[in-house]
């Protein structure tokens, strides 16, 4: 064969060949640990390799898996970007983000499906989506976080050129796309990485799968598998951030930790390409170190997802305290997350029986994410139920006003801006019958923490799981959902016109009436108040101000603001126009 050169590392194989529809041809050892052959393939081409003689498995770096996790490997060529492309972003402060499935957000669940609904996204004053992983996973169906081949978008949303679509639209609209991306395991069925070379190590492990060696033994072309998994969605796809899923399972002992090594890359090529790029990293660990910059210790990260506040709010709200909502229920640790971000930051946790994080100090609160939901707290109950599933409508509001007027950037799940009647439950399309029933028996005793039973827990692998979550759009139209989808439309565009405009380090305070049933917190002129009582209650910190929105009635006895029960308020506190 001639024309096209194919590589692969593959450092534990005696010989490897590449497989093509016109035969087989062995690789010669390129050093490092690398085979190549020089191919006469094009684009649109499939290719497999055998190792040792083996069955025919996808390149680790496979650009597109058309025939899913087990098929052929298809080349792919990406389109051409022009230096004078227009889009060049936005920084991170500014977002307000959307997270969404992509094949659940629409009833066709692709890619460009999607963009049906992105001018939605533009009405609600929204200019940021991050979509759950896309990283080819086994089956049509499933959250993505068991992806194996990771460089390919995967088959069933549409692949390679409408993911490409996808992000297009976004831009011409105003809108960053962040993509979720996995780097602490991959999925059990469909991982061939393992047959090529030490992609894994036993010493360390992660509760979903074998955690990827990153500083033992041959690490040197694992990171770089990783950085360059990470460059390719910012450069070929144009994506504008990462989102990197659970660090804290990220084990890394290397003097340059593969979590700064890869803010550092997208830093390079953020200089390099003219744009904003962001990483944003889930961590359970509540550390600092990861949003602070290089200079002073960090791994400089852009931001991260604040856990604490959502555990705050939610128990708070629905005064659910299983599981690790027991360390949190009173109005005391939503004060503290506004405030400090962190509610755990070296204290004790009852839950977890040791000391948990770390001060978040001077940090800018602009480099933490807030939400009220998201997919893994909707998802990861047993039947998937929204907040709005949970509480009133008084309180659904308030989380949406704490949250989308917090010092931090905000963030909301699919549906949530008009509490759609649909769950979001955990969904699977495995072909393994062995790993299904894990799956299933897993999930239920994942659960008994929180005294779910088991019958309870939806199957998975059922259609009929998945066909649940798809969010019915028509919905909008109604009386109670689009009532709510006025309120978030109306705290976007305060949020946009009120904060986005001053540089918000925190809030200025956050208190709550000696009775415990008014929290209120004020940032800028602001001032946000929320009755969690039965009571109507006074509001003196309102007196003078302006009325700028309230889920209900405001009443003015003895001309002291007050405010219904189960009803937030939200005032200016600048002087008075005439």
């Amino acid at each position: 064969m001639t024309g096209r050169r194919i590589s692969v590392w593959a450092p534990v194989a005696e010989s490897v060949a590449l497989v093509a529809d016109d035969g087989t041809c062995p690789m010669e050892e390129s050093g490092g640990g690398w085979f190549a052959a020089n191919a006469d393939l094009d684009p649109g081409d499939d290719y497999a390799f055998t190792v040792n003689g083996g069955e025919p498995m996808p390149d680790p770096r496979s650009r597109w898996q058309p025939d899913g996790v087990h098929g052929r490997s298809r080349l792919v060529e990406h389109p051409r970007r022009r230096d004078g492309d227009e889009w060049r972003g936005f920084p991170l402060r500014e977002a307000i983000i959307y997270e969404l499935h992509v094949g659940t957000f629409t009833p066709e669940g692709t890619f460009d499906a999607a963009i049906t609904r992105l001018d939605h996204l533009v009405d609600l004053g929204l200019n940021a989506i991050e979509l759950m992983p896309v990283a080819e996973f086994p089956g049509r169906r499933g959250w993505g976080y068991d992806g194996v081949d990771l460089f390919a978008p995967h088959s069933a949303y549409g692949g390679p050129e409408a993911l490409h679509r996808l992000i297009d639209a976004c831009h011409a609209r105003g809108i960053a796309a962040i993509l979720d991306v996995v780097y602490n395991h991959v999925g059990p069925e469909g991982d061939y990485l393992a047959a090529f070379g030490p992609y894994f190590t036993n010493r360390y492990e992660t509760p979903w799968g074998s955690a990827f060696n990153f500083d033992g033994e041959d690490s040197d072309e694992v990171r770089r598998f990783v950085l360059d998994n990470a460059e390719m969605w910012l450069r070929e796809y144009s994506f504008d951030g990462l989102r990197l899923d659970a660090v804290h399972a990220i084990i890394d002992t290397s003097p340059l930790h593969i979590l700064e090594a890869i803010a550092t890359r997208v830093d390079e090529l953020a200089t390099e390409l003219g744009r904003d790029l962001w990483v944003i990293a889930e961590s359970d660990s509540n550390d600092p170190r990861l949003v602070r910059e290089r200079e002073r210790g960090g791994y400089g990260l852009d931001a991260q997802w604040n856990d604490d506040f959502h555990h705050a709010l939610h128990a708070l709200l629905t005064g659910e305290q299983q599981g690790y909502y027991e360390d949190f229920g009173s109005p005391d640790e939503v004060r503290t997350a506004l405030l400090q971000t962190f509610v755990y930051a070296g204290q004790y946790s009852r839950h977890r029986k040791r000391t948990v994080g770390r001060y978040a100090g001077d940090l800018p609160r602009s480099r933490f994410i807030a939400y009220s939901q998201n997919h893994d707290q909707v998802g990861n109950r047993a039947a998937g139920e929204r907040l709005c599933h949970l509480v009133s409508e008084g309180r659904a509001r308030m989380a949406a006003a704490l949250t989308m007027l917090s010092p931090m950037i905000p963030m909301l799940f699919q549906g949530e801006e008009w509490a759609a009647s649909t769950p979001f439950q955990y969904f699977t399309d495995l072909g393994d019958a062995h790993l299904s029933k894990a799956v299933t028996n897993g999930r239920r005793r994942e659960f008994k923490a929180f005294g779910w039973p088991p019958a309870s827990v939806p199957d998975p692998q059922s259609p009929e799981t998945f066909q649940r979550s798809i969010l019915k759009w028509d919905e909008i139209r109604e009386d109670g959902h689009s009532r709510m989808l006025k309120w978030y439309r109306h705290l976007i565009e305060l949020r946009r016109v009120r904060l986005l405009a001053a540089d918000a380090r925190g809030a200025t305070n956050a208190w709550y009436d000696s009775a415990r049933n008014l929290l209120a917190y004020s940032q800028d002129d602001l001032l946000v108040c929320c009755n969690l009582g039965a009571e109507t209650t006074s509001v003196p910190e309102a007196v003078g101000a302006r009325l700028l929105l309230s889920s209900d009635h405001v009443v003015w006895p003895d001309s002291t603001p007050a405010l219904d029960a189960d009803s937030v308020a939200i005032w200016s506190r600048a002087a008075r126009t005439a």
